[in-house]
């Protein structure tokens, strides 16, 4: 799910009604790999319970005042203000860690004492290559897509 959809989803559900299971697990997943829609998340569920409260008492001078604000903004457009969907720092540093544990433990299953045997120390120039190229390519790619947030988290300016 996109975070346009999760977020729909969660205004979807402010008039009490829950969506199914599997969207609430979809949303549940979205959240836990996306902090900016967890933020959000967690804004509007605090708004609602502050609400729920009668935490504000009724007041319709107020309300006018507040909906003639409203109506003074200019609404953002939603590529604005969702942003470009993309891969969180997160996940980014979850992918890497398996892709590293999958490359160290790829060989602990097969029968390795054939071929090593039979090819030497020349088996291990192209596993050494192949292993150094996918780390390479992953690790550009990585600080490439998140240079901004690296250079500010390092103090690299």
């Amino acid at each position: 799910m996109t975070c346009h959809e999760v977020m729909d989803r969660v205004y979807e559900a402010d008039g009490g009604e829950n969506p199914p299971l599997v969207t609430q697990l979809r949303m549940q997943i979205h959240f836990f790999f996306c902090p900016r829609c967890s933020r959000e998340f967690e804004k509007l569920q605090i708004a609602r319970g502050l609400l729920g409260e009668s935490f504000f008492p009724p007041s319709p001078s107020l309300e006018d005042a507040i909906m003639a604000q409203l109506a003074q903004i200019e609404e953002v457009p939603e590529e604005e203000y969702y942003g470009v969907a993309g891969v969180s720092f997160r996940s980014w540093v979850i992918t890497g860690l398996v892709i590293l544990l999958t490359l160290s433990t790829v060989f602990l299953g097969m029968d390795f004492l054939k071929p090593s045997y039979d090819w030497q120390s020349s088996l291990l120039l192209p596993v050494g290559i192949t292993i150094g190229a996918i780390v390479t390519a992953y690790g550009a790619i990585f600080i490439g897509s998140h240079l901004k947030e690296l250079t500010d988290r390092f103090n690299m300016h």
